[in-house]
């Protein structure tokens, strides 16, 4: 087969459109509006999700802003989850789960600053008794 060897810009150009596509997928109403036009019935686009899950190797991922993406990707690999995204229902549903993951997450990130804060305050230690023995 004849292999055409990629300039520097066309690879370039790859990774950005990958990278975007990629984090569209955390999306549901975006997966919703692919299912309604058949898109996750053909075997090429089949195929193209199972290449794009090179993004879950670590020196791909570091670039993904919505690394939740990973999660619906790697749902995007089952055709039953494939099917039931042509339901509006079942994006809703996706879609109010990550709100409700988001607001979870960072709530439990606020406290999590808050404790390191007040563990980086400077603490009053009182002098060390004077009753050390000495040799």
């Amino acid at each position: 087969s004849l292999r055409v060897m990629e300039t520097e810009e066309q690879a370039r150009n790859r990774f950005q459109t990958e990278l975007e596509f990629v984090q569209c997928l955390a999306n549901p109403n975006y997966l919703n509006f692919l299912a309604q036009r058949g898109v996750f019935r053909e075997k090429t686009f089949i195929n193209y999700l199972k290449y794009l899950l090179y993004w879950k190797e670590p020196e791909y991922a570091k670039y993904l802003k919505y690394p939740h993406c990973l999660h619906m990707l790697e749902l995007l690999q089952y055709e039953h989850f494939r099917k039931e995204l042509v339901n509006a229902q079942c994006a809703k549903f996706i879609d109010e789960q990550q709100l409700l993951h988001w607001q979870h997450y960072s709530r439990k990130r606020m406290r999590l600053q808050q404790a390191l804060a007040e563990q980086q305050q400077p603490q009053q230690h009182p002098p060390p008794h004077g009753n050390a023995t000495t040799k």
